[in-house]
């Protein structure tokens, strides 16, 4: 089995694209450095499908690596036939290559053992064998034997079912069958064990439910999981018995003319029964909730990758403020390269006196710093912080400073790290989660690498999947940020150099050393000099650092060093330097493209390094625009059905997205209230850091829950807003089995 060509028809991709990548993967290099700069090699692949390629090809090799072990231990035992090393080698799956090792592994005693044991094998034969003619009791009665247990014909024809069922059950195409059949046939069945019966929890929607295993939805199906897990659930997986026996008796071929075939027949069903239908549903449900983590971790990664990707509001100094009432908040200066340069507190809720003096705290700072925003924290008391910022900005007369609130999730996880604690030795906690604030608004990426994305709060049932296939795909998203966007070699932290391609956290700290002893780096060819960091290395990360106001223009770009020799040339023939050509768009223009095709550089890799230089170094990210939340709207009491918001996505499930309407609890737009259209998909609709107009339907303060609405034609209830506040109090909307609004499953452990 050639794994090149099994992937180019299951991907269709061009074989020779697949061998490309396949070979540059082993040549050490990679996925952001190939998608980037090895176009005309990979047939412009992106990193997707270069990864996509990856993990099938690993998968392959495991594969064969199983398949290897498989056929020497056959082969051991003196049993491995022509057709059985035939099936074993065109073995497509892992699971159908384990059908086929299962007669032949090591077994413990069972009851088809006990009985060879006993001498019924050869009764056992028999009625494998369905010989035309014979008497089932007259034949079992020569194995009775009281001495080995035997005692009666009927038990020797008992203990002859047994070694037949162990066989049928083993029988590959058999549980090859019966694993599809619960594929497509099965249905995932939930209900609630006695003892919580009469109690309302979470799981309430799935005391007594029902959903094909092929159509469940990944968020159902980990819910249910957890539901189990916590002892409150029970979770089978059912598929008709009877229907299934008899494919089973189709694909044995059991002759009815046979007078044994009574007793094949109940063998298989005891076979069905006792050990093919638990074993099966075993796989399945290891099969399925693969599958759900698979799912889970990439709406989790797509909301990462969003966020990650979230607007800059660029090199600007910034007072950043974690808001809080008991201990007051903290606030902390950072310079526009986000460098720490004071912090003070400000309290906003201890009296006239207090409230004065954190006024002129605040003044002090502004006047002190000129920042260009005030970022706050988004969690308790950060709109009361908000609005009393914007009331002192106001009677002062400052105009020129932005307020902005920023999602602070994940904050105080950082503030308490060994990266904070190394990055800000000396600085209270409070103080750090206050720069991690100001830095988020600055740069989302460079400060949100610092963080374990597991603890940014975009994902959905992130703790119930397999940690490992979370860790990995999510270090892939960041990976994949970082060198999309590049990094300013002479300013970036360690952790958000290790992502950059090829260096990791070994080098990414050895760089920032060098950067301390050496001074700022001058050109991309300095990175030489660090200690370790070989031309491999250079050729992968060289690209995707930046140094702005380097020796070399290019350094400043995303065009790789590589071809700093073909962009001299076009220079060079267009009469003019090197950096009166970056930017100058109508000189760029007049360049005959095809003149610099090589056999290694083709016109994909040209027009690339055109679009660098016609606006080098660009920031592919959207322009930073802050979100507008209504300054009358501040805690969930004061939102009520029908009135209309502007909110920020803060995260897309399966199920719908969630939003920030500024009132410290989100709002969940069901899938089914996102757009005048039908949604198969939310990330088809909507993505994390969307600005987004919302009609409030359903407010529940008791259970924190707002159901929100995204169509066009939600009306707006009549009245004062007063009035309709009075309403919803006197009329209190509780909802005993929600739907839409408020379903409770999909909130189960989010």
């Amino acid at each position: 089995m050639d794994p090149i060509l099994v992937i180019s028809k299951e991907l269709e991709f061009n074989i020779i694209s697949v061998k490309s990548v396949v070979a540059l993967l082993e040549e050490g290099n990679t996925i952001p450095f190939i998608a980037r700069y090895r176009k005309e090699a990979t047939g412009n692949l992106d990193e997707v499908q270069i990864r996509a390629i990856q993990e099938r090809y690993q998968y392959l090799n495991e594969l064969e690596e199983r398949k290897q072990v498989v056929l020497k231990s056959i082969e051991s035992q003196g049993k491995l036939t022509d057709e059985l090393k035939k099936k074993i080698t065109d073995c497509q799956t892992k699971n159908a290559l384990e059908d086929l090792y299962l007669p032949y592994k090591p077994k413990r005693r069972t009851r088809a053992t006990i009985a060879k044991e006993k001498g019924l094998e050869p009764l056992a034969l028999m009625i494998i064998d369905l010989p035309l003619e014979g008497n089932p009791l007259v034949e079992a009665a020569a194995f009775v034997d009281p001495e080995k247990g035997v005692e009666s014909a009927e038990d020797a024809l008992s203990g002859a079912r047994d070694i037949v069922a162990e066989q049928v059950s083993e029988n590959a195409e058999v549980r090859g069958f019966v694993r599809e059949a619960y594929m497509k046939q099965g249905i995932v069945v939930s209900k609630v064990r006695e003892e919580h019966a009469n109690t309302s929890t979470k799981f309430s929607d799935y005391y007594d439910f029902k959903e094909n295993v092929s159509k469940i939805p990944s968020h159902r199906y980990l819910a249910i999981r957890r539901g189990e897990r916590e002892g409150i659930l029970t979770l089978q997986l059912e598929v008709p018995e009877e229907e299934n026996v008899n494919a089973i008796e189709q694909i044995i071929k059991i002759n009815p003319a046979s007078p044994f075939a009574k007793q094949y027949q109940l063998a298989i069903a005891d076979a069905f029964r006792r050990l093919i239908q638990s074993s099966v549903e075993t796989d399945v449900r290891v099969d399925l909730k693969m599958k759900s983590d698979e799912d889970a971790v990439d709406i989790f990664a797509e909301n990462l990758k969003n966020l990650l990707l979230s607007a800059p509001l660029g090199a600007k100094p910034v007072i950043g403020i974690d808001p809080g009432l008991r201990t007051g908040c903290k606030c902390a200066v950072v310079d526009y390269t986000g460098k720490f340069l004071g912090s003070d507190v400000i309290n906003i809720t201890r009296g006239e006196l207090e409230l004065n003096r954190s006024k002129e705290t605040l003044i002090g700072l502004v006047r002190k710093f000129q920042p260009f925003s005030i970022a706050i924290g988004n969690g308790t008391a950060g709109r009361e912080t908000e609005a009393f910022v914007k009331k002192v900005l106001k009677e002062e007369g400052i105009t020129d400073v932005i307020v902005v609130q920023v999602n602070e999730a994940g904050a105080s996880v950082y503030s308490a790290s060994d990266v904070a604690r190394e990055e800000f030795p000396d600085l209270d906690l409070t103080i750090r989660g206050a720069v991690s604030i100001a830095r988020r608004l600055q740069d989302p990426l460079a400060e949100l690498v610092k963080v374990d994305p597991k603890a940014i709060g975009v994902g959905q049932y992130q703790h119930d999947v397999y940690q490992p296939l979370l860790q990995q795909k999510l270090g892939d998203v960041v990976e994949s940020c970082v060198n999309h966007v590049g990094v300013e070699l002479n300013t970036a932290s360690p952790q958000l150099l290790s992502y950059v391609s090829g260096i990791g956290a070994t080098m990414a700290k050895k760089i920032v050393a060098t950067r301390d002893e050496m001074g700022r780096f001058t050109n991309r060819q300095q990175l030489l000099n660090v200690p370790g960091l070989g031309k491999k290395t250079f050729q992968q990360a060289a690209g995707f650092l930046r140094i702005r106001t380097g020796e070399n223009p290019l350094d400043g770009s995303a065009v790789h060093p590589e071809s700093y020799a073909l962009v001299e040339s076009m220079a060079k023939d267009s009469n003019t330097s090197l950096s009166e050509l970056i930017g100058n768009t109508q000189i760029i223009d007049s360049i005959d493209l095809k003149k610099y095709v090589t056999e290694t550089v083709g016109l994909v890799t040209i027009n690339d390094i055109i679009d660098e230089l016609k606006k080098p170094g660009r920031d592919p990210r959207s322009s930073f625009a802050p979100p507008k939340f209504r300054d009358d709207i501040n805690t969930i009491a004061d939102l009520y059905p029908g009135l209309k918001l502007e909110g920020v996505v803060t995260n897309v499930t399966a199920f719908g997205a969630f939003v920030d309407v500024g009132v410290h609890q989100d709002g969940l737009i069901h899938i089914s209230e996102l757009s005048d259209t039908f949604v198969k998909d939310p990330h088809n609709v909507v993505k994390a850091g969307d600005k987004i107009q919302v009609t409030v339907l359903e407010v529940d303060a008791g259970l924190k829950r707002i159901a929100l609405s995204a169509k066009s034609g939600r009306s707006v209830i009549q009245g004062t807003r007063s009035e309709k506040k009075n309403n919803t109090k006197n009329k209190p909307r509780r909802v005993e089995k929600p739907q839409k609004g408020f379903s409770q499953s999909p909130f189960a452990g989010l």
